[in-house]
């Protein structure tokens, strides 16, 4: 079939699917701008998700202290219109602009910022990037809670009652003291010692204003003579490293230089949130598009449920005359296929990425078209091995499945430019060599599964590889991994398709045995990749937990000198590839289709692209701003999730 055949025939496949959409815009005032967002997103709370399509609006309707340039995802001024570094490099000033405004008119503070760095740190919220903020001083120990205070430490208990005057969904009461003692249950003695387990096994002696108390971490309906129940006990916040100066003026006091902590501060998940908002309505429905109060350059105006979300410009955002699009629609369009075909029939202005047989076409087109050109990621396509489950806690079956993946007939089949993957960090970081795993050996890949009991694939249990919906090659890829796995091992494997919330669930809670997962780089520093496999990282979905490795990570953290801390860094991605609790594929490639006349669109190695920079020319018709500098396979400078 040849190119222009094979087109038209994908969007007769896909014209059906697109109806709906066509209809749905017939209804409505049309926008000045839309795209395709993939997924429905699983929450607009900031905190707690860590997926690419949450990402694009999140960015949208918050800001950040920082923005993050669109070409070189540095640090510019957002929220704060500046900043100071200690000589140390450990502290940060933060000076607040005067007129960032919230969406209901009111001014965004310093103490804004302190309550959402609270909150995101607090062991409830359950945020996703809560180590992200571990950078801060006392930032891990606030997080970890209980089982790591110590006496003489200063804490807060926070009690199940709210205090008078709060708003219905407040936390409760705080108390403030000095942790006494530490006792643990008798019963318990003989048991190991959990941070999960730590509150149903221990009782907290304090001196709360000169009387000693005792505390249980405890439902409220919980009752004993000995101890009083509270929802948590905690290091004071006070003893973390965010400090407000005044109404204008914030300092995050960090444990360790943090070369990327601007860039760090300004990614989505560190968004501040309105607490009069979250306390009156309650999570989740502080997020409703009716309740919600942000602070971006758009706010919410409406959103459907399987069909859009659509944003329009804040009045209240300080930036508002240099926000060019007033309109935008985020489509929600699981199927990569309905993406391409609303780009193609002009309902869309932006489709982010397309199925890789369309790339693969696109790619031979002659002159090249100037609304496609793909360049290289600091992302990479990866399957995550429960290392919780046996057979795969054992490091010698993780080595042979690995080893009999044939990563070229993969990228033959589905690959569109991408190359294949042996590292989790992309290769082409200054300084940093990436630490590969072997290459394909079926040989030796069978000797070690005869070596851990399994000859030839007998008595092998059958496995299931988890992928989630939205991405038709997420199938094809399990599919041919499947087949090699099985021709090669002698192993049974299936697939197990999810749509991405409950995908998003599963892969968190280790309800899986092989899963697929992505990550693009949050901030262009190795560690962005490194540090997810610390053992008591959200983003850690694998059960791999080593001391050892954990201390590389700390130690690379501590380090002033930016060579040693690359050569540790490296240490500690030779020990990751060494266990192999992942199997890296590819390195992504970006292939967003955008029209010629949205200008302010660029090509990044994060392939992320903020909507209050794009503005409109309609008498242009040449490539966009991105496609100056960014061939296909230039080499990038160098946490989220990606749906694709």
């Amino acid at each position: 079939m040849t190119q222009r055949l094979l087109i038209s025939a994908l969007l007769l496949i896909g014209l059906v699917a697109g109806l709906g959409w066509l209809v749905s815009l017939g209804r409505l005032p049309p926008a000045d701008f839309s795209f395709s967002n993939g997924t429905e997103v699983q929450s607009l709370d900031p905190a707690v998700v860590s997926g690419a399509p949450e990402g694009r609006i999140l960015w949208s309707i918050f800001e950040c202290l920082v923005q993050l340039d669109p070409e070189t995802r540095q640090a510019l001024p957002g929220v704060a219109e500046s900043w100071e570094v200690s000589e140390d490099g450990r502290t940060y000033t933060w000076r607040l602009r005067d007129d960032a405004r919230w969406s209901n008119g009111d001014p965004v503070t310093a103490h804004d910022f302190y309550y959402t760095y609270r909150r995101f740190l607090d062991p409830l919220t359950s945020a996703k990037y809560a180590q992200a903020m571990w950078h801060v001083k006392n930032g891990e120990r606030y997080t970890l809670g209980a089982s790591v205070l110590k006496p003489g430490d200063k804490v807060e208990v926070e009690l199940h009652e709210a205090p008078d005057g709060a708003l219905p969904h407040a936390r409760g009461q705080v108390l403030r003291g000095e942790l006494k003692a530490i006792e643990r249950d008798s019963q318990f003695r003989d048991e190991e010692v959990t941070s999960k387990d730590f509150a149903k096994q221990h009782t907290l002696v304090l001196d709360v204003e000169g009387a000693e108390r005792r505390f249980r971490m405890t439902g409220r309906t919980e009752q004993s003579d000995e101890w009083e129940p509270c929802k948590a006990v905690l290091l004071d916040f006070s003893e973390v490293g965010v400090r407000v100066v005044d109404d204008h003026t914030l300092v995050t006091e960090l444990s360790n230089p943090t070369p990327f902590w601007p860039e760090l501060i300004g990614f989505y998940a560190m968004s501040p949130v309105n607490q009069t908002c979250i306390e009156t309505h309650g999570w989740p429905d502080w997020t409703a598009p009716e309740n919600i109060v942000t602070n971006g350059p758009y706010r919410i105006q409406f959103r459907r449920i399987r069909d859009r979300i659509r944003l329009v410009k804040s009045d209240n955002y300080w930036d508002r005359d240099n926000v060019a699009l007033e309109v935008i629609d985020a489509l929600v369009v699981d199927s990569l296929i309905t993406a391409f075909n609303l780009y193609e029939t002009g309902q869309i202005d932006w489709s982010y990425t397309n199925p890789k047989l369309i790339n693969r076409e696109l790619l031979k087109e002659q002159p090249p078209r100037p609304d496609f050109n793909p360049a290289r990621q600091l992302a990479t396509y990866y399957y995550n091995f429960n290392t919780t489950r046996e057979p795969l806690n054992d490091v010698r079956v993780r080595k042979a499945l690995a080893l009999a993946l044939d990563r070229d007939q993969i990228l033959d089949t589905v690959g569109a430019g991408e190359p294949p993957a042996y590292s989790l960090v992309p290769p082409g970081m200054p300084g940093y060599t990436s630490q590969e795993c072997a290459a394909n050996n079926v040989e030796e890949a069978r000797r070690l599964l005869a070596e851990a009991g399994y000859p030839e694939g007998v008595g092998f249990p059958r496995l299931e590889i988890l992928y989630n919906s939205g991405a038709e090659e997420h199938e094809t890829i399990a599919e041919l991994v499947r087949k090699q796995w099985q021709e090669r091992l002698g192993i049974s494997i299936s697939g197990r398709k999810e749509e991405w919330g409950t995908y998003l669930s599963n892969s968190a809670q280790l309800n899986y045995d092989i899963c697929r997962r992505s990550w693009i780089g949050d901030y262009l520093d190795p560690n962005t990749f490194l540090d997810m496999y610390v053992s008591n990282n959200g983003n850690n979905q694998s059960g791999y937990a080593v001391p050892e490795y954990d201390a590389l990570i700390a130690a690379a953290a501590a380090e002033t000198d930016p060579e040693k801390r690359m050569r540790i860094l490296e240490q500690a991605e030779r020990m990751l590839m060494d266990a192999q609790p992942l199997l890296p594929v590819y390195t992504y490639v970006s292939s967003n289709l955008v029209r010629p006349k949205i200008r302010g669109f660029y090509n990044n190695l994060q392939d992320s692209h903020p909507l209050r920079r794009l503005w409109i020319d309609p008498d242009l018709e040449g490539p966009n701003e991105y496609m100056a500098d960014a061939p296909l396979y230039n080499q990038p400078q160098a946490g989220q999730e990606d749906q694709e």
